[in-house]
């Protein structure tokens, strides 16, 4: 117990020197976070679905278990998603929903990808 507590709290730690990482970068890069594919598509997907489990993302993403998991866990590391557990009945169900940082991270990803486009174009 004393164990898996003292790994919750160095995830903790290791979370916030990320978004302090993130908050020093300079306003020129993209969110490296969201811009990875899976990621993207996690964030995309939640932003139009109010809550989405597990099993959905997995289909609509057309990956894996693990692949998900992996993905999932850094946005919710960085607070940009957050997870609920429940069972329904003796089956287990994860649902996740995007936070209000990560909201607010998408639209400033898609204002700076956008601005890009816009610039290239002119």
């Amino acid at each position: 117990m004393a164990k898996a507590l003292r790994k919750s709290e160095l995830r903790t730690q290791k979370s916030e020197l990320k978004v302090e990482k993130r908050e020093k970068r300079s306003p020129l890069e993209l969110d490296r976070l969201i811009h990875e594919r899976l990621r993207l598509g996690i964030v995309s997907a939640l932003a139009v679905n109010q809550r989405l489990t597990f099993n959905d993302l997995k289909a609509l993403l057309q990956t894996t278990d693990g692949n998900l998991s992996v993905h999932a866990r850094k946005l919710e590391d960085a607070a940009y998603i957050a997870c609920a557990k429940s069972f329904e009945g003796r089956v287990p169900r994860t649902e996740y929903r995007l936070t209000a940082a990560g909201r607010r991270a998408f639209d400033k990803y898609l204002s700076h990808m956008e601005s890009i486009i816009k610039a290239v174009r002119d």
